[in-house]
């Protein structure tokens, strides 16, 4: 269970989970090993566990996450103080090692982005599956204005979420875009009202939930399939799939209720 002073808080609702980036202090930097570790184990207690079928991940207090810890790098203090060769594989080891284990978990995931999401913050938000905003929520892909570039795979899923031409003009100015303009080109999929973020995440999160857990995370595997893999792959899978799918108990007894609707 979760202590309050976790790096990732973790709560339980019916099939949900709901991670809370606990670090307000470094505006819930994701860049330290401590909450890589955390997140990486949210995520294997998560797949290990049937009866969850959605997760919901925000931030605590007004920031969904400022992405790394600006303060380290000025001070040059951990991996930002190692040399070239050992910085790449501090890249390796550690931030990158957050869009491999979202790219493993199973169920969905929604962002529910509570207010800045900035640099591997917005990256962050861009790795899960739906994506809601308060209407207090800013997207900034920042590097470039610190001279630095994406080291966490936002190139690879900023624009599979927005399209390359609007990735590019986040990437290469770096310049920050309200909710409103978020909503506008693709990037959330709704913005709400501030104090009904988390409501209406778990009212989403409730509706996911409603549905098989095999199906779940079956129907979320081909979702990321379809995403790069070529058209026979992704229909041979849903052909390996479906078969599942046809035999598991739940499917029978949901049949059943809508042959007699």
């Amino acid at each position: 269970m979760s202590m309050p002073s976790d790096p990732l808080v973790v709560t339980t609702s019916g099939g949900a989970l709901t991670w809370t980036i606990n670090l307000p202090h470094t505006g819930n930097a994701v860049s330290g090993q401590e909450f890589i570790s955390a997140f990486e184990s949210a995520v294997d207690a998560a797949n290990s566990d049937i009866t969850i079928k959605a997760v919901i991940l925000t931030g605590a207090g007004k920031i969904f996450s400022a992405g790394g810890n600006v303060k380290d790098m000025a001070d040059r203090q951990g991996m930002f103080g190692l040399e070239p060769i050992a910085q790449r594989h501090a890249y390796v080891d550690g931030i990158q090692r957050i869009p491999r284990a979202l790219a493993r978990l199973e169920v969905p995931i929604i962002a529910a982005v509570n207010g800045p999401a900035v640099g591997a913050g917005c990256d962050l938000a861009a790795m899960c599956d739906i994506r809601v905003a308060s209407e207090r929520a800013s997207f900034a892909e920042s590097f470039v204005q610190i001279g630095l570039v994406p080291g966490d795979g936002g190139t690879w899923f900023l624009q599979r979420a927005i399209g390359y031409e609007r990735a590019a003009e986040m990437t290469l100015t770096g310049d920050r875009i309200d909710a409103g303009t978020a909503l506008e080109w693709g990037l959330v999929s709704r913005v709400v009202p501030h104090d009904d973020l988390l409501a209406v995440t778990a009212e989403l999160a409730a509706r996911i939930a409603k549905n098989p857990s095999h199906t779940l995370r079956m129907a979320k595997r081909l979702l990321q399939e379809s995403r790069t893999g070529h058209l026979e792959s992704t229909l041979g899978m849903a052909a390996a799939m479906q078969p599942l799918a046809h035999r598991d108990p739940e499917h029978g007894e949901r049949i059943a209720k809508w042959s007699t609707q």
